[in-house]
């Protein structure tokens, strides 16, 4: 088949993009490049690359003309970069995602797979959380997935698109930049600096690897209908846990740092979230299933 993934070079794209590939598929990949390039050379050769905003609804249109799916994966990501600019983040998020939709309708494609976030979430709630849960988004990125969601929801039942909006968990893995936790560690562990960890580094988050988590995309792509689904590894874990195995994987000498966080991350911060595979495994009869240590050792082997 033919896909589009906005957003194709970040981290997730890039990874989807790589095997929806390697499978044989017609992919093109719309990416404005304002964080990078992360797709391999090998991949970039096999797919049709276009440099463009998600925002120029002309251009997402002429990208997707003869798809049967379409990866909206386009977004503005890292919490200091969102925390200073809340209005290109909701704009790439509504804005793009309102092109994406009619840009379907125009080449009449039948499929939206689209990129939620955990983050809609409240922390108060005990437990895994599933998705009938009800969700507290305040953050300007939580705010617009939650938005898109509802109106992605409201078109499947208007005008008949499938939808499957996935929420996913912390994903980790190898060729993710330091705006996240994971590679920020790697980074400080390698270099013999201080790791540094915000709070008391006892908040948790459910971190799932990139190959389930793509794994968990492919998958769902079949389905019809309209769903909402979590990607979430169903496990808990402390930050400074991380740091530790961190730490002790790259045999490193750093320190781990206990540090405020600044001001402007505040929102951002969340004391724990653990996310239930349930619905995944009865729509795929599959789950993420890769421990964290394992995940983080194969970063480092391939990373470094």
């Amino acid at each position: 088949m033919k896909v589009l993934i906005t957003g194709g070079a970040g981290f997730i794209g890039s990874n989807l993009a790589k095997r929806m590939a390697d499978d044989g598929n017609d992919v093109v990949v719309l990416d404005s490049l304002l964080r990078g390039n992360k797709l391999e050379k090998e991949t970039f050769e096999k797919i049709k690359f276009i440099h463009g905003d998600v925002r120029d609804l002309e251009l997402v249109t002429k990208a997707s003309n003869g798809c049967d799916v379409i990866f909206h994966f386009a977004a503005v990501l890292g919490v200091d970069i969102v925390a200073d600019n809340p209005v290109e983040t909701m704009d790439v998020e509504v804005i793009g995602t309102r092109n994406v939709v009619m840009a379907a309708e125009i080449n009449n494609i039948k499929k939206i797979m689209y990129a939620s976030t955990s983050g809609i979430y409240s922390s108060a709630i005990e437990g895994a959380l599933t998705e009938e849960v009800l969700v507290d988004p305040h953050t300007s990125y939580a705010m617009a997935k939650r938005y898109n969601e509802i109106y992605l929801t409201s078109h499947h039942q208007e005008k008949g698109i499938d939808v499957v909006c996935l929420r996913f968990f912390n994903v980790y893995g190898w060729n993710q930049d330091n705006r996240m936790v994971i590679p920020l560690f790697f980074e400080q562990a390698i270099a013999g600096n201080n790791i540094t960890v915000f709070g008391s580094g006892e908040q948790t988050r459910d971190f799932t690897y990139i190959d389930d988590t793509i794994e968990s995309c492919v998958r769902l792509m079949d389905l019809k209908g309209c769903h909402i689904v979590n990607i979430a590894n169903e496990a808990e874990w402390c930050i400074m846990d991380v740091a530790k195995q961190i730490k002790d994987i790259t045999n490193s000498t750093s320190e781990i740092s206990y540090v405020e966080a600044p001001k402007k991350r505040y929102d951002y911060e969340v004391e724990r979230r653990v996310g239930s595979s349930k619905k995944l495994m009865r729509l795929t009869e599959y789950k993420p299933h890769t421990e964290l240590n394992d995940g983080l050792s194969k970063i480092y082997k391939r990373n470094y």
